[in-house]
């Protein structure tokens, strides 16, 4: 799949930036692992968040997360492909990451 063709499968509208959640802390931005979610149908997810509070909420405070121009949604997903984009969903109590020995951003 091209790049045009990875943009066009992309809303149209959406903010600059997008807040992803992380599997885990890391010091630097270009060690993080961006943590994609299965659905109940086998499609792996991108969770974004529109605003850091909206991440705090739906995934706890302790989750790790990166900050992520929206025009680089295209280059992620031929990275590291995934079939839906959910924006600003809740995650379980019990499916949230909590940070380790107190590391949170």
């Amino acid at each position: 799949m091209s790049q045009e063709q990875v943009a066009d499968a992309l809303p149209t509208v959406l903010p600059p930036y997008l807040y992803l959640p992380c599997a885990e802390a890391v010091s630097d931005p270009a060690d993080a692992n961006v943590d994609y979610r299965y659905l109940s149908d086998g499609r792996i997810a991108l969770l974004a968040y529109t605003a850091l509070d909206r991440l705090h909420s739906c995934c706890g405070a302790g989750q790790p997360w990166l900050v992520l121009p929206t025009h680089v949604l295209p280059r992620l997903r031929e990275a590291q492909p995934w079939d839906s984009l959910l924006l600003d969903v809740p995650i379980p109590e019990a499916e949230r990451r909590h940070p380790a020995s107190g590391d949170a951003r």
